[in-house]
């Protein structure tokens, strides 16, 4: 099967000052299929959320090629009918919604831009209140009446009033308790199993996506440094970083020792390193990692990993 999303060489610089670049996103490459999800992971300021906006065409590319449902994208003006089957889920769910809307009305509004008549967005608002796990009440309430898990699946309802194919779902449990965390996350998957959905699920914490991604992304100073099935990056991941992040995770073991932390900062990303981007804070680094980029290489079926030692 075709995948539904596909991703090359994708590039965004932003200026900064005279002649000077900012390039949050390097050179990312990845593809999604229908009904999978990739989890998109890195520390703040990796490029995740920036990549999870072009694609969406919030911001246009500086460079690479965007490919969805088939049409190739670029950097031209998204057509209406791709544009209509991706929506978007925000990683604030306070932020997200307008205070002086009724829950309702932000659920119909993009039924309402789409031009869809008053009967069927009321009667499709009920459906999508108890597709989420809320009463049918909750349309005449305001957002400040809920509490943040609620509002985020009043932002999953307005997502899917379109009937997408494809969401975007930037950092969208970062903002909530455990306990809520895992609500959602259950939710969009029940949600994915029925309507066959597929997601980009933008996240910081390598805990978060296990349960919910198909495939695994890791980005570092705005490039991939690392792409696999899900059981094949937890349990065997190849570059230094992600296992890093690994060993960072807490877990609910007294005789686990901690990973230990990483020393150095993050390579800027408006002058960049030549190498790698990770050896100044890599415990393997060799000469030729601070002097060579390394590519993206397969070393196993589907699991790729940006690394001269992986």
């Amino acid at each position: 099967m075709s995948p539904i999303v596909r991703v090359q060489g994708l590039t965004k610089e932003f200026p900064v000052g005279q002649d000077r670049v900012l390039r949050a996103v390097d050179g990312v490459e990845f593809e999604i299929g229908k009904g999978e999800t990739l989890g998109l992971v890195g520390e703040s300021g990796s490029g995740k959320s920036t990549t999870g906006r072009i694609l969406i065409g919030l911001i246009p590319p500086s460079a690479g090629e965007i490919e969805l449902f088939g049409q190739r994208i670029g950097g031209r003006r998204m057509p209406a009918d791709v544009r209509r089957r991706m929506q978007f889920v925000f990683q604030d769910p306070s932020g997200a919604l307008n205070p002086r809307m009724r829950a309702g009305d932000s659920i119909a509004e993009p039924m309402v831009i789409a031009g869809e008549n008053r009967a069927n967005r009321t009667a499709r608002v009920a459906e999508l209140l108890s597709l989420v796990g809320l009463p049918r009440d909750a349309a005449e309430r305001y957002p400040h009446e809920f509490s943040g898990g609620q509002r985020q699946r009043i932002g999953i309802a307005r997502a899917l009033a379109l009937q997408p194919d494809f969401i975007i779902c930037d950092e969208p449990v970062s903002a909530l308790d455990v306990s809520m965390q895992a609500q959602v996350i259950n939710l969009l998957l029940d949600l994915q199993e029925r309507l066959a959905l597929s997601y980009l699920f933008i996240a910081h914490d390598l805990a978060v996506v296990r349960s919910i991604s198909t495939n695994v992304a890791v980005m570092y100073a705005g490039r991939l440094v690392e792409i696999a099935p899900r059981r094949q990056l937890y349990e065997a991941p190849r570059h230094p970083y992600t296992k890093a992040l690994l060993a960072a995770v807490p877990r609910p073991d007294p005789d686990r020792q901690r990973g230990k932390a990483l020393g150095g900062e993050v390579p800027s990303v408006i002058d960049p390193p030549p190498g790698c981007a990770f050896a100044a804070r890599c415990p393997i680094a060799e000469p030729r990692c601070r002097q060579e980029r390394p590519a993206l290489r397969q070393l196993a079926t589907g699991h790729r990993a940006a690394c001269h030692l992986a």
